[in-house]
């Protein structure tokens, strides 16, 4: 399966996280969060949908555009992946967090 992702570092990915949650009412799609470095908060979103959407700063979009690489770390779904941790594991397939309310919503929270 192939996905985008966008990547928030720190205590800004967690709030996103939590305010993505509240607007898509306890479920935003799939969220990795890291434990250790730049506590990165990735949200998985459908492939090709963060290429050229105007990002605000703080917020990274990991795609495989034209001169590009991109790495998002995926922990197992079951099991010890420490220092990984699903905030919200993938509920059925295809589902991924919504591109356009998390655009919105970073850009609410990140300016």
């Amino acid at each position: 399966m192939q996905f985008d992702a966008v990547r928030v570092d720190g205590e800004e990915g967690r709030r996103l996280a939590l305010l993505m949650e509240a607007i898509a009412g306890g479920e935003p799609g799939p969220v990795v969060t890291e434990a250790n470095g730049r506590r990165a908060v990735y949200f998985l979103v459908p492939d090709g949908s963060t290429e050229g959407r105007p990002w605000p700063a703080g917020a990274t979009p990991l795609n495989a555009a034209a001169g590009r690489i991109s790495y998002v770390p995926i922990p197992a779904l079951s099991g010890r992946t420490w220092p990984l941790a699903w905030h919200f594991p993938p509920t059925t397939p295809g589902r991924f967090v919504h591109t356009l309310l998390l655009l919105h919503a970073a850009t609410s929270l990140l300016g």
